[in-house]
């Protein structure tokens, strides 16, 4: 039987359970290298995914002219063990684009002090 959950109820665990996975589909030791690899590729989603709070900035003034709108979004969350705060680029269908920043806190009482302040 397969189970899921989303990356948000399972954060603190994501790191482990991906190299798990490529340890089964590429050997041992693989695994770390390329999990990291991944997260960094694809951070905006995961950090998207994981996070905990969000709160709306403002509209996202693109250099390039893109066809549709996109906000800057303050969000908070926990990944791997790890709080932080970020600026996601974000669609009007609730799909990352990118971020402009991140930063990492040891505890939840800093991360959310950082999130009250980010605009």
């Amino acid at each position: 039987m397969t189970m899921f959950q989303p990356i948000g109820v399972a954060s603190d665990r994501v790191l482990a359970t991906l190299v798990a996975g490529l340890e089964i589909e590429f050997g041992h030791g693989a695994g770390e290298a390329l999990a990291q690899r991944f997260l960094e590729a694809e951070e905006s989603d995961f950090l998207w995914d994981a996070r905990r709070s969000e709160r709306w900035l403002g509209t996202y003034e693109s250099a390039d002219e893109e066809d549709f709108e996109l906000d800057r979004v303050a969000i908070m969350g926990r990944l791997d063990g790890r709080w932080f705060v970020a600026v996601s680029i974000v669609d009007g269908d609730g799909n990352a684009h990118g971020l402009m920043g991140r930063r990492h806190f040891r505890s939840e009482r800093a991360a959310r002090e950082a999130f009250a302040v980010t605009h």
